[in-house]
């Protein structure tokens, strides 16, 4: 008889600091497919449950999937949300639980819910209950995980990307279930260790284009290699979430017989991330730096590329702030774009109109204008409208489509801004191509995002600069009220560590 296995999907990181709640109307905007729904939607993309089913069909594996949710990352899940997405995949694994021989799960590992601080651990919890203290549940992350002990302890098999930008989906799914597969079989009895650091984050928060931060992964690979070491998983951490157990840490999925070489790889590896602590490779830029910078650039070999890093929808910001905008019009800087300013109220406003029309309306820091700057009173032309719709061609989200929701481009003073309803942080070339924004003919673009746009934009760019414009996802952490993390923790504190593990 083949194996039966459960697969499912729920995915969030959530900004602890982030006004408001992801509720369930969240998930259902961006992704809530159930059954073979997901399958047909990411059966064959970069996604981990494409990995899922590679595995699967190479073993031979009877496959249940429940459910496919994600959310872009923004404030703490709401509980209606967490405990009926959870639900669908405890309810699965209590129907099948008679056949059922393993589970395997797509999770972030930095999802906070509002009557908790970890999620993940919270959905192992509820679904170790039903299935019981040994069947093994293998379980795919982020590379911006927060692990907790609860995570670690419920789950025998945990594995990570190992690059950022995230190109690797597949590929970490297709290890996961490879790994689970070999656990049903018998061949190995994994378990994983954790190794922990007193960091909001990684230096590089995982940057793989970093060459001291990607030395992490490529030892880890390389300790793959080894003899009873399953998988190796360097995670970054959030540093926009406050919990007790945030920071970076060190995964290493062994075998029962490995247990002592699999803490020296783990301890040797977060001690490294320690040592390395104050090496911080960006350069970020005011405002006023990045705009004098965009108006004299020669867009010959390709525009000036602007992380608009702080407003960071990636990382839960609101992606509204105006501080680099305004500083962009202050100083006279044409022939660009500026990708996205997430409105809805402008978005609507601008569809009340049609192409061609002179608009004044206010535009972007409406949620908290003490975080990047409030609303700018401008008057530009509305130069296309669309529904939002775009589907990605890039490493990031090749074949994968979504919606910005109501979606204008509105042009004010040699700027083309594309104003969306919906969250989402910039990724692929067509979510600016889609809606007659070419980055080919710009001086310069302004994309909202802190790493993952180098997968797709940096390749066109003539250069890449990094701005601070303020925003929630600032780098300067002293500017969010942490309460919840264990203290000292680095680089809030730079004292009072005699102990580091």
């Amino acid at each position: 008889m083949p194996f039966h296995v459960l697969t499912g999907s729920f995915v969030h990181e959530s900004n602890t600091f982030k006004k408001g709640e992801t509720t369930l109307h969240d998930f259902r905007n961006e992704v809530l497919d159930l059954g073979q729904a997901a399958v047909d939607r990411f059966g064959d993309v970069n996604d981990e449950l494409a990995g899922f089913l590679d595995a699967g069909r190479e073993a031979g594996w009877r496959i249940t999937h429940s459910v496919s949710a994600h959310a872009t990352p923004s404030a703490r899940v709401s509980r209606e949300a967490f405990d009926h997405i959870a639900g669908i995949i405890c309810d699965a694994a209590r129907d099948h639980r008679a056949t059922l021989d393993g589970v395997l799960l797509s999770l972030h590992g930095s999802m906070v819910p509002t009557f908790c601080e970890d999620g993940e651990g919270e959905l192992l919890r509820r679904l170790r209950a039903v299935v019981g203290p040994d069947l093994p549940i293998a379980v795919t992350l982020d590379l911006h995980a927060m692990v907790t002990p609860a995570m670690v302890e419920h789950a025998q098999i945990l594995v990570s990307y190992k690059t950022y930008p995230h190109i690797d989906m597949r590929e970490t799914g297709r290890h996961a279930g490879k790994l689970l597969d070999a656990a049903m079989r018998g061949a190995i009895r994994p378990r994983t260790l954790r190794a922990h650091r007193p960091m909001l984050e990684e230096a590089n928060a995982g940057r793989t284009d970093v060459p001291e931060t990607a030395a992490l992964y490529s030892s880890a690979r390389a300790h793959e290699a080894e003899q009873g070491i399953l998988a190796v998983s360097v995670n970054a951490s959030f540093s926009e979430a406050d919990i007790t157990d945030m920071g970076p840490t060190v995964l290493v999925t062994h075998d029962a017989d490995a247990a002592g070489r699999a803490r020296e790889i783990a301890e040797a590896l977060a001690d490294r991330i320690w040592a390395n602590r104050g090496h911080v490779a960006n350069t970020f830029l005011t405002p006023a730096q990045a705009a004098s910078e965009a108006r004299d650039f020669d867009a010959a070999k390709g525009p000036l590329v602007i992380a608009d890093y702080a407003d960071n929808p990636g990382a839960g910001a609101y992606g509204d702030a105006t501080a680099l905008l305004e500083a962009l019009l202050a100083v006279g800087a044409t022939g660009g774009a500026f990708a996205p300013m997430i409105d809805p109220e402008a978005a609507a406003e601008l569809h009340r109109h049609r192409v061609g029309d002179t608009v004044t309306l206010d535009l972007g820091g409406k949620c908290d204008p003490s975080f990047g700057g409030g609303p700018l009173r401008l008057t530009g032309e509305v130069v296309h409208l669309s529904d939002g719709t775009y589907t990605g061609d890039g490493p990031i989200l090749g074949g994968i489509t979504h919606s910005f929701g109501p979606t204008a481009v509105f042009r004010v003073k040699g700027i083309d801004i594309l104003v969306v309803t919906l969250t989402e942080q910039m990724l692929d070339l067509q979510q600016v191509r889609t809606f007659g924004i070419e980055p080919a003919r710009l001086r310069f673009l302004v994309v909202k995002s802190m790493q993952h746009f180098r997968a797709a934009f940096e390749p066109v760019a003539g250069r890449v600069i990094v701005c601070d414009g303020g925003a929630l996802a600032t780098p300067q952490a002293h500017l969010r009220p942490y309460t919840r993390v264990r203290r000292p923790v680095w680089p809030l504190d730079r004292t009072g560590f005699d102990l580091i593990r």
